[in-house]
């Protein structure tokens, strides 16, 4: 029996040790757990200081705990792990005293050391099993063997989670008492240290006694190992107070908004997962301009008396320069609605596609002064029912500049029968704009495809650059936690449009905000501003894309129904038909403040080098129209010149000629007809020794003096009329 029981015995320690050396053998130290390095990426303004907000799957900041005071890791190792400096990764009392009293007393205490720990969090994740357990036990002994206590240390307090929401010392010393780790006092540190094993429930906000009393115990421990006096244990006996926590969405308001749409650009660029973006800890500096944005925010959020809750407002601003996007409204709280009313949701833009056919009228060579027929109710080639303009206005004959200030819309119908539903379309997205267009309707031309904001900025932004299409982008540049630069925006300058064809159509939506739609606005604005309106055709939405040079900024409002359907924009606060007026009012609000204090940036000169009528003089009214109308105005002055030449030359000499009664030779004669030479009584001419002579002749050389309704005299003193 006994040899029977040694040699079970024997046989036990032997498969012991030889499962031991199985283990330790085919344990290696894995690649760090991704969740334990998971570091919080941070987003800033353009100035590169100012912060947006994060992206985080666990709101951590990874340190160098060098910086940190010596403290702060002793009063953790009191706390967690008494024998960390001496123990080989595993303690193995540790492990058998909790061992008893899980069984005798039924609680569920833990012998892990902070080794095992690190183990666990740094690069296995959780482990619950009794092979996972197994497996922490040896790579607990192997980074004992290999790494030094205080890398161990470091990454165990930059990984363990520390209530609050906070992974790591950092952010937990943000989190309790609003300071990084490096200024954390003694009695703080030990604090955040005594409640490591249930943060959730000890925080002192939560539990002040139990938080008191984790506090004296740390205190107590590093005193008795050394690593506090006496002295330093009675100064931070108090328990300190802790800053008042409340979980921070850091999505709550405009910053949802900014912060998704930078996620989704540096995704969309192939440059970074979503993932990476949460837990890579990079430095993301944006191009919004931190002023801007909170003008366009407050301009977007102020709402007038009277205006339905259920409009929606979208607005952009950008420097069509480069492409950088300087300011965003997108709504006014993402928590409430998640849907960006700038990148994301449709309307109808209207007239402010027209200015895309008159850049191929442009193209095509067409003068834009040649004349087209403004009336309302015309019929057009494939369309049933006629066009008619706002109001059914009737504007008469006028030009491409006059039909773009003021929108009419059957020149541009009759613009984009000449150019071509499909010609139209095509300007329009190589100016950018991706969304779809119609391409076989007439209408397109006046904005009859939903688009959005980001959209319709994209394309105009192209012609206010001259041409030059630059992306828009709201990312500046990426680095790392070391600095180092992970991606930059490379400004495209594409050069898809001649600068002069764009010029002339800056020129024509001049026009706009001096005598037009939006008229007023360039003056409030204190300098030249090219702008244009649209409404949907049915009134559902209102927009209106207005810029200078340096800075183009769009606004679009309007009107879905609680199932997203689109409704008619009802007037309100004084603004008219489908509340046209207000984008113009946006765009007026907030420019003046954009642009206080900056350099009035000139418009390029633009020469129209274009045939009135089309090179084919079919375009408009036609060559022969204005041909005609050039003639009849060149006859018109030729008569006037003739006119005033007679009249001069009457004022001159007195003498007009023509028939009439002579005058009476009183030596200072009105001459208002056709006068005589010579006086006289009978039905003759005037006289040449006066008298007044005012009749209707064709006068004669000889007669008696007299009255009449001659005309002129020759004589001194003679008034010719």
């Amino acid at each position: 029996m006994l040899k029977w029981i040694i040699g079970i015995i024997a046989a036990g320690l032997l498969a012991g040790v030889g499962a031991f050396a199985y283990f330790y053998i085919t344990t290696d130290i894995p690649p760090a757990e991704k969740i334990a390095l998971a570091e919080k990426t941070t987003v800033y303004y353009a100035d590169g200081t100012t912060k947006i907000g994060s992206f985080a799957e666990q709101n951590r900041e990874i340190i160098e705990c060098g910086d940190l005071p010596d403290y702060v890791g002793k009063a953790i190792v009191a706390s967690e792990d008494r024998t960390f400096y001496t123990n080989r990764g595993i303690d193995f009392k540790g492990i058998a005293r909790a061992l008893v009293n899980n069984i005798t007393k039924g609680t569920r205490q833990g012998g892990s050391t902070i080794t095992q720990q690190y183990a666990e969090r740094y690069y296995l994740g959780e482990t619950t099993s009794y092979i996972g357990k197994i497996r922490e036990a040896m790579l607990a002994l192997k980074i004992a063997q290999s790494q030094d206590k205080d890398q161990v240390l470091c990454n165990y307090m930059n990984t363990i989670y520390l209530g609050r929401g906070s992974y790591g010392i950092q952010a937990a010393a943000q989190a309790y008492f609003g300071k990084d780790a490096k200024d954390l006092s003694l009695a703080e540190a030990a604090t955040i240290a005594g409640i490591i094993p249930s943060p959730g429930n000890w925080d002192p906000a939560v539990d002040a006694d139990t938080a008191q009393q984790r506090l004296t115990r740390v205190l107590r421990i590093m005193k008795e190992d050394g690593y506090i006096t006496a002295e330093q244990q009675s100064e931070a006996k108090d328990l300190p107070a802790t800053v008042e926590y409340a979980a921070n969405n850091m999505y709550e308001g405009m910053n949802g908004y900014l912060l998704t749409t930078v996620e989704n650009e540096l995704v969309a660029s192939g440059s970074f997962t979503a993932d990476e973006l949460e837990t890579g800890g990079y430095r993301i500096v944006t191009t919004l301009d931190k002023a801007m944005q909170d003008e366009i925010q407050s301009t977007g959020d102020t709402r007038p008396d009277g205006m339905p809750e259920s409009i929606q407002i979208g607005g952009l601003a950008a420097d069509p320069r480069d492409g950088s996007v300087k300011a965003m409204y997108a709504g006014s709280d993402y928590l409430t609605q998640q849907l960006n009313n700038a990148t994301q949701s449709q309307f109808q833009p209207g007239s402010t596609m027209k200015p895309f056919a008159l850049l191929g009228a442009a193209q095509e060579g067409v003068s834009f002064d040649t004349t087209f027929n403004g009336n309302s109710h015309q019929h057009f080639d494939g369309i049933e029912n006629e066009v008619n303009n706002a109001l059914e206005i009737n504007w008469g004959n006028i030009n491409l500049y006059q039909a773009t200030a003021n929108s009419v819309n059957t020149v541009f119908m009759d613009v984009n029968e000449h150019l071509t539903p499909q010609r139209t379309a095509q300007i329009a997205h190589e100016a950018g704009i991706e969304s779809d267009i119609d391409e076989t309707s007439p209408y397109n031309v006046l904005g009859i495809n939903a688009t959005t904001v980001w959209d319709l900025t994209q394309g105009h932004a192209t012609i206010a650059a001259d041409g030059v299409k630059n992306t828009l982008h709201i990312v500046d540049n990426v680095t790392d936690s070391d600095g180092k630069e992970m991606y930059k925006t490379v400004t495209e300058n594409q050069k898809v449009f001649d600068a002069n064809d764009c010029a002339l159509v800056q020129k024509a939506m001049q026009g706009t905000t001096t005598s037009g739609t939006a008229a007023g606005t360039a003056a409030a604005l204190g300098r030249a501003v090219a702008g244009k309106s649209g409404t949907a055709n049915d009134e559902t939405a209102a927009s209106f894309v207005g810029y200078v040079p340096q800075l183009i900024n769009v606004w679009a409002i309007w009107n879905p129904d609680e199932n997203g359907s689109p409704q008619v924009v009802p007037e309100f606060a004084g603004y008219g038909v489908s509340s046209t007026g207000y984008p113009a009012h946006l765009f007026t609000e907030f420019m003046k403040q954009a642009l206080a204090g900056t350099e009035v940036v000139d418009f390029p000169t633009a020469t129209d080098k274009g045939k009135v009528g089309g090179p084919d003089g079919t375009w408009g009214l036609g060559a022969a129209y204005e041909q005609q109308k050039k003639a009849e105005e060149e006859a018109r002055k030729q008569a006037e010149q003739e006119a005033q030449s007679e009249e001069e030359s009457a004022g001159r000499t007195g003498v007009t000629g023509g028939s009439g009664d002579g005058g009476t030779g009183d030596g200072a004669g009105d001459a208002s007809g056709d006068g005589g030479t010579t006086g006289g009584t009978t039905d003759g001419s005037g006289g040449t020794t006066g008298g007044d002579a005012s009749g209707d002749g064709s006068g004669g050389t000889s007669g008696d003096a007299g009255t009449g309704d001659g005309s002129g005299a020759t004589t001194p003193n003679g008034e010719a009329q």
